[in-house]
């Protein structure tokens, strides 16, 4: 079916903080047969994501795979170590921090949510004086967002794990890992993190429709007492059947041939040059933030993401309305500020399938929207991310001489 609008030229420059795009490699794989999910060849394919998926969360324990968004993974997270009326203790590092605090909520549950002005990761030391004034042990989780998708800002997953340990406390740590697994260094087993949330449609470079929760022992041990209802979600009903290469009920099972493809393709990298990668481009970006004498809205550098950067637009100026005049003129897709940043900021996605040359185009692309927005800022943002980007080539080409 034809269209009345007029033909765009070249590739869509998707530079939001997820989903990312897809790979040409990924995108193949997928398309395939649907099989049968009970049969034997789907069995090899299930046993394959299934141990792969615990390499990339580092983990030597159990890893369940939903056919859900991000969403669906933090409910099961609660859902199965938890019993209405607990109490959560939580960090406001963002607005997918406040989404997860409001479905504990929805769930029964009591959280005790730390608040924050959106601008650092979580606290530790905050965290470590929430679990020592609860003396009864009335506190059953933590629960910590390590990259806020809506900021920009990590949280230090092992500062919170020593500030739990310092405390004395028996608290279960668990971990929104949405928009930095397979970006930013995460390690499972350890840093002592009993339940990682994940999602397909960033680090792993898939289509949305995949999400996971990575689990210990001591979670597995708190699932047996938990009272939440659940069946969809339940690790119970789950591990039996993957043990075997299976799932309880129909998996997305064209999704899973893309994930097989999106582990292959990151062992194949390495982990270490996938983390490496995502540093220096964040770091390229930040470099061009400052060079435009805009804002990072990361305010600790301790606290810079590697997935996104989150840029401030100066007083009186909308994010918004550049980034409406940015994609009508250059075909790029730029991150909303969201909720209480609305209007406020501009997200600048360089996670995922990424090299220098499609940050430099997007830098680039930005610079120029600034001005056709007329935002004011300075020339030469793009420059120099392209200086640190070729410093740091040079720099590799020596290493290896």
């Amino acid at each position: 079916m034809s269209s009345n609008a007029a033909r765009v030229a070249g590739r869509h420059f998707l530079q939001i903080p997820g989903p990312t795009p897809v790979p040409d490699r990924i995108l193949r794989a997928m398309d395939m047969p649907t099989i049968d999910h009970r049969g034997p060849e789907f069995q090899k394919l299930g046993k394959r994501v299934l141990d792969g998926m615990k390499s990339i969360f580092k983990t030597a324990n159990p890893v369940i795979i939903y056919p859900a968004s991000g969403t669906g993974a933090w409910e099961a997270a609660l859902a199965n170590v938890l019993s209405p009326g607990d109490k959560v203790l939580m960090f406001e590092t963002g607005h997918f921090a406040t989404l997860w605090k409001n479905m504990a909520i929805k769930l029964g549950l009591k959280p005790d949510f730390i608040a924050s002005d959106w601008r650092i990761g979580a606290d530790a030391a905050a965290i470590e004086a929430k679990l020592r004034e609860d003396k009864n042990h009335e506190i059953k989780a933590v629960c910590v967002v390590h990259n806020e998708t809506s900021t920009g800002c990590i949280s230090l997953i092992p500062e919170v794990r020593k500030a739990i340990d310092a405390a004395g406390h028996p608290a279960l740590l668990l971990v929104d890992t949405i928009s930095s697994l397979a970006s930013i260094d995460f390690r499972h087993d350890e840093w002592g993190v009993d339940v990682t949330v994940s999602g397909s449609q960033k680090g792993l470079m898939l289509p949305p429709g995949l999400s996971f929760n990575a689990l210990s022992p001591k979670a597995l041990a708190a699932a047996k007492k938990s009272t939440m209802p659940k069946l969809f979600w339940s690790w119970e009903e789950m591990i039996p059947h993957n043990e075997k290469g299976y799932f309880p009920y129909t998996p997305g099972t064209n999704l899973l041939y893309g994930l097989a493809e999106a582990i292959d393709m990151l062992h194949e990298e390495g982990l270490e040059n996938v983390f490496a990668r995502h540093d220096r481009h964040a770091e390229a970006t930040r470099r061009a933030v400052r060079a435009w004498g805009l804002e990072v809205l990361c305010r600790e550098p301790k606290y810079y993401s590697s997935s996104l950067t989150a840029v401030m637009m100066p007083e009186g100026h909308d994010a918004d309305a550049f980034r409406e005049k940015t994609l009508n003129h250059f075909d790029m897709s730029l991150g909303t500020g969201l909720t209480k940043l609305s209007g406020k900021v501009f997200r600048i996605g360089h996670l995922g399938d990424t090299n220098d040359l499609t940050i430099l185009g997007a830098l680039s692309g930005v610079e120029m929207g600034l001005s056709i927005a007329g935002v004011p800022h300075k020339k030469g943002g793009g420059q120099a991310a392209m200086d640190y980007l070729t410093e740091c080539a040079s720099g590799a080409l020596r290493a290896a001489a």
